[in-house]
């Protein structure tokens, strides 16, 4: 019979601590025992009462009770592990300051168990600078940071920010207490959150036609499901797949080149790793029509006037936030092993991704097949890895270097 792990479950004021219900109650059925800090502020938004039914344990919240016991101290002394959910910016950032003006941040500063947190707020808290250094600060100290997602927030508004989901945060959390985080054997990737780019992009030129590519979605969606069953929660972003959508993740489905880029940018803020798998129109027509294009109002030729789209991968590596990985892909024709290993090197470097895939595609190869021979390289050219085989192959031989 496993003797019961203390779990320390901390909760502060966010709409988000409805969740922390879930997350009680997962390590209670895991056989834990779980006591719930609570600040004042997070009683505002969920009661003691259920709280208390949950965890089968007292809550609580206050710094002056229980001095007796020294409970401020006791608690977190007995922690085999503290999960703080959901995490505000303000907790967040006084847990890098080392405050402990409440329960929670005395318990926290008087354990030595491992810390994990699920951050909840506005996209623009998210984003803000202090909540940015704050939070790389907590990483380089050993707390592991779990989520946040993308996705509809209070109100109206939807972006990251919002609290990662219950069970994605006790499987880490459970991978911890294990030991097993984050070496798990098939779960290297367990607690990361991957951006994933796939299909083709089809820029329209009346509602009936568009110019497009060949590209059918399958090693992106590959990459999908591989980073999914190595423990990664995944997004991808769909562009006109030919195959079916992956289950298990998050998928936003998109059509022209510029929607792709919205799309990505909205949820790069999110990610720690992205891997633009899609393959994008290099231009789009300067004019749709409204109406189908005939043959009789144009004659023998049809003159289109082409304008650039924004090269995605550049913007992307642009504007990341510090720590995030980002892997591009690069489909060409050359057929010369040296010419391709060359193009690949000039492509990496001009796009300012950390590795590039580079990929042979012809009229037989690459686009729409099973299979699929890569060179991946790094930022300074070095090749890392080299694969070949099926799609899914070469997508955990991706992962490998990613993980």
């Amino acid at each position: 019979m496993k003797t019961a792990r203390t779990v320390v479950v901390g909760i502060t004021g966010g709409i988000a601590a409805y969740k922390a219900v879930n997350i009680v109650r997962a390590f209670v059925l895991n056989g834990d025992s779980v006591h719930v800090v609570a600040t004042p502020a997070a009683l505002r938004f969920i009661g003691k009462p259920t709280l208390e039914a949950i965890s089968r344990h007292p809550v609580y919240s206050e710094l002056y009770e229980g001095v007796a016991e020294v409970r401020h101290v006791a608690i977190g002394q007995s922690a085999d592990l503290i999960v703080v959910a959901p995490a505000t910016a303000n907790t967040i950032a006084k847990l890098a300051a080392g405050l402990a003006d409440d329960l929670l941040g005395n318990t926290i500063l008087a354990s030595t168990a491992p810390i994990v947190i699920a951050p909840a707020m506005h996209t623009e808290m998210w984003n803000n600078a202090a909540t940015v250094a704050n939070v790389k600060t907590l990483r380089e100290r050993g707390i592991i940071v779990v989520g946040p997602g993308v996705g509809r927030l209070t109100g109206k508004d939807v972006g990251a920010g919002r609290m990662e989901e219950p069970d994605a945060i006790v499987a880490v959390a459970l991978a911890v207490l294990e030991g097993t985080y984050p070496s798990k054997p098939g779960q290297d990737l367990l607690g990361r959150r991957i951006l994933i780019s796939a299909g083709g992009t089809r820029e329209p030129l009346d509602p009936v036609r568009f110019l497009g590519n060949r590209s059918s979605g399958k090693q992106g969606v590959a990459l999908a499901e591989a980073a999914r069953d190595r423990g990664a929660t995944v997004t991808l972003v769909a562009a006109n797949l030919e195959v079916a959508e992956p289950v298990g993740v998050t998928v936003s489905r998109v059509g022209s080149a510029l929607e792709l880029d919205e799309a990505m940018q909205a949820a790069a803020v999110a990610a720690d790793v992205i891997i633009m798998a899609a393959a994008v129109a290099d231009y789009r027509p300067q004019v749709v029509r409204e109406g189908k294009i005939k043959k009789q109002d144009t004659g023998d030729t049809l003159l289109l006037e082409l304008v650039k789209n924004p090269d995605i991968l550049v913007g992307l590596s642009k504007h990341r936030p510090r720590g995030q990985v980002i892997v591009g892909f690069a489909a060409e024709t050359e057929t010369d092993d040296e010419r391709l290993l060359n193009l690949g090197r000039e492509k990496v470097a001009r796009k300012g991704c950390d590795y590039l895939v580079v990929n042979r595609v012809g009229w037989r190869e690459g686009f729409a097949t099973d299979g699929n021979t890569v060179l991946m390289l790094d930022d300074l050219g070095v090749i890392v890895q080299e694969a070949s085989g099926s799609k899914m192959s070469v997508a955990n031989r991706i992962l490998d270097v990613i993980a």
